[in-house]
């Protein structure tokens, strides 16, 4: 008996909203804009410059005597958060200590962190110090920018790709549906305050490319109606298209959520804000591909009789990836 998660023909209008999801997708666009703006990300040292030290205790952790325990030093701003994981052991208590470089420094002296430890030592004596990470503030300043470029690039890439491959109608959907995931990605972040790192840029990175490869499957099913169906109206040969490719879309969402899920509740707090970011973009990047590129392509058009002898421009490398 083989497993079926989706009918295998659909007929499913996925236009019949169009209005309501596109401009939910815009809203949501704007407010996470406005949230960068307001709140911003919470960045981790990567970003900041500074220095973390992750603490392991049997006590249970007590972050305003920790708090209390260290401003005796003058460090300036410290953040201490208790580390939740449900693979952990009952007397386990894990805390992150974020302390900044200061002022003129390229990042904290050992002197400082031999300070802090004793400090927290002497209210907790089994407390023990699993690892010190320091980065300075112009390598993190450097980070940034090339982060930044990282995406940015990614996205610039995407948009010729698919401009050679498919029309340039097809590669503004798609790049319009890219850069909905990254900024989305981005609002989430800022509202629930997850820290902002390295490994998160990473995750961007990775979300451009699943959600490219999903909106690649589409639109090449939509550019094989287009042959077979001419005078099909566009939106019909759209809704045709997305249905036709609906298994393959939920099948392969769907397995790479359960893996996901499952290194979100087990593999612990380490990798647990990349792999929130993955589980967040498989999610908004199936979306984006339906509703979002679909959406732009239909509002664009797009030539409908490709036999023409002008069919293969802008589709001269359209049988290198497939």
């Amino acid at each position: 008996m083989r497993l079926k998660l989706v009918p295998r023909e659909t007929r499913w209008d996925f236009f019949a909203w169009s209005k309501i999801t596109f401009g939910a997708s815009m809203l949501a666009m704007v407010a996470s804009v406005a949230l960068f703006l307001v709140i911003g990300l919470n960045y981790g040292i990567d970003f900041r410059g500074g220095t973390t030290i992750r603490t392991e205790s049997a006590q249970p952790v007590d972050v305003g005597a920790y708090r209390q325990a260290i401003q005796p030093l003058n460090l300036g701003d410290i953040t201490i958060t208790e580390v939740f994981d449900p693979t952990f052991a009952d007397d386990q208590n894990v805390a992150m200590i974020g302390i900044q470089a200061q002022e003129g420094d390229e990042a904290v002296s050992p002197d400082v962190i031999h300070a802090v430890e004793a400090a927290l030592q002497v209210l907790d004596p089994s407390l023990t110090f699993q690892s010190v990470e320091s980065v300075g503030p112009t390598v993190s300043g450097e980070l940034i920018q090339t982060a930044v470029i990282a995406v940015v690039l990614a996205i610039a890439a995407v948009l010729f790709y698919i401009w050679l491959r498919f029309e340039w109608q097809f590669s503004v959907g798609a790049v319009a549906a890219l850069v909905h995931d990254v900024i989305l990605t981005i609002g989430i972040f800022c509202v629930l305050q997850i820290q902002f790192d390295l490994p998160i840029i990473a995750a961007l990175l990775t979300i451009v490319g699943y959600s490219l490869n999903d909106t690649v499957v589409v639109f090449d099913r939509v550019r094989e109606n287009l042959i077979k169906y001419r005078k099909t109206p566009l939106k019909e040969v759209l809704n045709l298209s997305i249905n036709e490719t609906l298994s393959r879309t939920v099948m392969t969402s769907g397995t790479t959520l359960i893996a996901l899920i499952s290194l979100l509740v087990l593999g612990g707090d380490v990798i647990r804000g990349f792999v929130f970011a993955m589980t967040w973009g498989v999610i908004v990047g199936t979306y984006s591909s339906v509703f979002v590129a679909s959406n732009i392509l239909l509002a664009l058009g797009t030539k409908r009789d490709w036999t023409k002898p002008d069919a293969n421009q802008g589709n001269q490398f359209a049988n290198t990836g497939s």
